[in-house]
């Protein structure tokens, strides 16, 4: 049955890091990035209907709170606060990302909220203001606000379209069906042991894309291995069915590897499913189109 004429539906994507560099660990106890991020046509849902008064939240597909402490909530209520006006809004979200997996889904979430409520209410904060509102709510949801591709830099809220476009990539994602926190995935890494990162130029990356394995960088993946070694597991797999390069993606511990054609990426997503501890996925880069 179609939802009801009144309401809006948005198909909030995912994203992974192709390449994520840990540049230092700033005075407030947060570290400056450099990424490379893109989203990906795995996508949560999420349908929205006015209401007379009051934000309420009913979430479908994980066990998730409803009301303080659900990102979707907290961009509902930081918005609300934004107009004298008595909004309402009752919300249906339907998550298929994988929670805490290192792909932006909460995140991504918020954002979708953000941007819906801001038209919705008539409040039409600008671009910038609404970045600097969703920055509040996480650091990746700047990045959802911003558009399909970026460069990140600062704690993710810095952000810059691509020097070049990214190949036609398809990927397969791998989730070993596990969280991670990013919190403790940053205060796990050693940052004497990761490479220098002075004089970092994003085009010179992009001038060796090629091959991709030597290109795909992440230095949250060393420490999340060490004590989550099926990680390791999962990058050896897709390399042996096919993957040009593989990566875990943020703060893991979804892996995805990197083909050059969509039947290969199928094939290898195909050989995966076996393995009933893995949520496997297929996806290529979000155009907005659902």
């Amino acid at each position: 049955m179609s939802p009801p004429q009144s309401s809006i539906v948005v198909w909030p994507p995912a994203k992974i890091n192709l390449r994520l560099e840990v540049l230092g660990r700033r005075p407030d106890g947060y570290h400056d990035i450099l990424s490379i991020m893109q989203q990906v046509d795995l996508c949560d849902r999420i349908e929205i209907h006015p209401a007379d008064k009051g934000i309420h939240v009913h979430c479908e597909g994980a066990d998730l709170p409803e009301g303080e402490g659900n990102l979707v909530y907290e961009a509902a209520r930081l918005l609300a606060e934004k107009t004298p006006k008595a909004c309402g809004v009752a919300i249906h979200l339907q998550k298929r990302i994988p929670l805490a997996a290192g792909l932006g889904g909460g995140s991504s979430d918020a954002a979708a909220v953000l941007k819906i409520l801001n038209k919705l209410w008539d409040i039409e904060l600008p671009p910038a203001e609404l970045m600097r509102l969703g920055l509040s709510l996480g650091a990746d949801v700047p990045f959802f606000l911003f558009g399909s591709e970026a460069v990140a830099r600062g704690v993710g809220e810095v952000l810059r379209p691509l020097p070049a476009q990214l190949p036609s990539w398809t990927y397969v994602l791998v989730d070993p069906g596990f969280p991670v926190s990013a919190a403790w995935a940053y205060q796990s890494l050693k940052m004497e042991l990761t490479q220098p990162k002075t004089g970092i130029n994003i085009k010179k990356i992009f001038d060796i894309i090629f091959p991709v394995k030597h290109w795909l960088i992440n230095d949250l993946e060393a420490a999340v291995i060490l004590k989550y070694p099926v990680i390791q597991i999962i990058k050896e797999t897709l390399l042996q069915l096919g993957a040009e390069g593989t990566l875990m993606s943020g703060s893991g511990p979804t892996v995805f590897g990197v083909f050059a054609s969509r039947a290969g990426a199928l094939r290898a997503a195909e050989a995966i499913r076996g393995n009933q501890q893995w949520d496997v996925f297929v996806a290529r880069r979000w155009s907005g189109d659902r």
